[in-house]
């Protein structure tokens, strides 16, 4: 299925059935998310993987949630890439208002994007606050672990 076909079947599962709509929907959210809009019939898998994960972005806020997941956004991309990505999502987060919850082992990441971090180890919050403080303050042993497993690298 194209980029395209991909934005687009989110939008048909929403009751969305003009073609001439959807596609111009379709590629209003591929230059949202910095995906040239010429792109619209090529297939996901001649993506690099920023842009692949940049589709996903695309396809998942066509439909204008309040709240979305993200596990492990920037997981397999390099560093260049991950800079990218970051600001896109930090300025569509701002820009749509959205609540995002994010599932991630990146501490940078969590840095960037979370107001407020949680920190768990086996499946228990062992620290919870603001990012900030959880991370340049860390109460639990854990938490404390894992920052400072952070500076050492």
């Amino acid at each position: 299925m194209s980029a395209g076909g991909n934005i687009g079947e989110r939008l048909m599962a929403t009751g969305a059935r003009h073609y001439g709509d959807i596609r111009a929907t379709a590629q209003k959210w591929l230059e949202e998310v910095e995906i040239p809009a010429n792109r619209i019939d090529d297939l996901p898998t001649t993506f690099s993987g920023g842009m692949q994960q940049r589709l996903q972005i695309a396809r998942n806020l066509v439909t204008h949630p309040k709240l979305v997941f993200m596990d492990e956004p920037t997981g397999g991309l390099d560093v260049s890439v991950q800079a990218r990505l970051l600001d896109l999502l930090r300025g569509l987060v701002m820009e749509l208002n959205l609540a995002v919850v994010i599932v991630t082992h990146d501490l940078g990441v969590a840095r960037l994007l979370a107001d407020r971090l949680l920190v768990m180890k086996q499946g228990k919050v062992v620290e919870s606050g603001l990012t900030d403080r959880v991370l340049d303050d860390p109460h639990h042993p854990y938490t404390q672990l894992l920052v400072s497993s952070v500076l050492q690298n």
